[in-house]
């Protein structure tokens, strides 16, 4: 290995060495300290070797969270293998695409999840359990010879494929690095003011870029008792916040949302809580004041990114929530920004336009699509496709998607501004508001609301009305059971297209 490199295994490598003896993970009945967990990841990298894994091949792994899925990427990673973490609710033909697209030569899955995969028309090279079985990844890890590994692995290889949400199109898979994650962390870190003694919880999924890359690897880098749930069953994480004292968690809105309402978020001790994450979707603001008001000592820090970026790219730290309750901050340690018009000049502070970066956590482009990634990576910034307004200190926040901005008469309307409106409404418990086609308006503001009481369509639309101007406020509200969202939390707005006639 260059002794120059900081790879991606090398940072639990490090904290190994700094505290052999500190707990590093708990997960169901499993504790492991720092030198056991990390002799764990060689053993595991022994045994992808000896099933034919080398440098530079692909290990997808489908599983929910466990100690084995850690080890799953530690372990590739340490013998210069690229993970391809892929969510484990795809099926069909998802699920193949992925496996396909990839190149995978390892399939490491949960074998309660074996069905799927049986299904696939074309059948994975080699498939392997992960755990729960005899002669898993996991099986392998915790027992046995530590072997010494040969091979040879630099910063600059490839460690991971992030394979974007798709929530417009195909999924796409960045080629992420040892240095630009790494890179990352650092930058996780220092604008999260991460702690060894923060005793976080992990709920959100591991093969979603935020729980692995932004949570759990930079808590790992500062020495942190990591506490692992296999998925984020509200009850349950209140019940550990209050049982194991944990002090930090990261929960995407969708889960922050039922969570601040649920019965047991008032009666559950949460005192032992002091930072509060959130990321990967808007946070409505009535809810974010909720979580606040209820824990006033709670630190909350909104993370804002994408994927092909690590995925952090600017935080608003826990003071700045008074004045910009709606802003995602500005960015971390790593990452250089600016917003754009259509015309590539940087707008004026008020302004809106896309927002570019600079950075060495971005990805190498996409995996096997040079097109996309010429297209992302142009003129010398990588374009995120998100929709932005900078203040004069800076300060971005957040207005859509591009592609999910509204057209209606000629007049350009954001979502997000129609959804927080009707979220201030007591009987709406989720909303996600879109343009549908309309003979008149060009597009018409749509609103698809999830009811918490009993309330009529007209009723919401005089209660935006009250709160926006005329032509921002919903021509038509749907009222649906549950919002489509893939398992990172993110909406898909394309389903509730596909909802409508004519879209």
């Amino acid at each position: 290995m260059d002794t120059r490199s900081s790879t991606v295994d090398g940072v639990l490598a490090r904290s190994a060495r700094r505290s052999p003896d500190r707990v590093a993970l708990l997960f169901s009945d499993r504790t492991w300290t720092y030198r056991e967990l990390d002799d764990a990841v060689t053993r595991a990298a022994g045994f992808l070797m000896e099933l034919g894994v080398g440098a530079g091949d692909r290990v997808a792994t489908y599983g929910r969270n466990s100690d084995a899925y850690l080890l799953a990427f530690l372990s590739a990673a340490r013998i210069g293998a690229v993970h391809v973490p892929i969510n484990y609710a795809l099926t069909g033909e998802e699920l193949g695409y992925l496996v396909e697209q990839s190149g995978s030569r390892l399939l490491l899955i949960d074998p309660a999840l074996a069905g799927p995969v049986d299904a696939l028309p074309t059948q994975p090279q080699q498939v392997v359990p992960l755990r729960d079985a005899p002669g898993s990844l996991l099986d392998r890890a915790r027992t046995g010879e530590i072997p010494e590994l040969t091979a040879t692995v630099a910063d600059t290889d490839l460690v991971q494929l992030l394979y974007t949400s798709g929530t417009t199109s195909r999924p796409k898979g960045a080629m992420m690095t040892h240095r630009g994650l790494v890179h990352e962390y650092v930058s996780g870190v220092h604008s999260l003011a991460m702690s060894e003694d923060d005793r976080p919880l992990h709920a959100m999924p591991l093969y979603h870029s935020a729980g692995m890359q932004l949570f759990l690897m930079p808590y790992l880098m500062v020495g942190a008792t990591n506490h692992l749930m296999e998925a984020p069953d509200i009850p349950e994480i209140l019940r550990r916040i209050e049982a194991d004292g944990i002090g930090a968690i990261f929960l995407a809105p969708t889960v922050w949302v039922p969570l601040v309402n649920h019965a047991d978020f008032g009666t559950r001790d949460l005192t032992s809580l002091r930072k509060a994450f959130y990321g990967a979707s808007i946070m409505p603001v009535p809810i974010l004041n909720r979580l606040r008001e209820a824990l006033p000592a709670l630190g909350v820090y909104n993370c804002f990114g994408q994927s092909e970026i690590g995925p952090l790219a600017t935080v608003l730290q826990p003071e700045e929530h008074d004045e910009r309750p709606d802003s995602c901050g500005r960015p971390v340690l790593f990452v250089e920004l600016r917003v754009i018009d259509d015309e590539g000049q940087d707008v004026e502070p008020g302004g809106t336009g896309e927002v570019v970066y600079r950075s060495p956590q971005l990805c190498e482009g996409y995996w096997d699509k040079p097109e996309e990634t010429a297209e992302a990576f142009r003129d010398g910034w990588f374009h995120s496709g998100d929709l932005v307004r900078i203040d004069e200190q800076g300060y971005i926040t957040v207005v859509d998607r591009i592609k999910d901005v509204i057209n209606t008469g000629g007049v350009l309307v954001a979502s997000r501004e129609v959804e927080d409106a009707l979220y201030t409404h007591e009987a709406v418990a989720e909303v996600a508001v879109i343009g549908t086609p309309d003979d008149r308006w060009i597009e018409a503001v749509t609103a698809f609301v999830v009811q918490k009481t009993d309330v009529s369509a007209d009723e919401l639309i005089q209660h935006a009305r009250g709160r926006l101007a005329g032509y921002k406020t919903p021509k038509n509200v749907h009222f649906i059971d549950e919002l489509p969202r893939n398992q990172s939390g993110k909406l898909l707005k394309r389903v509730l297209r596909d909802q409508v006639p004519g879209s």
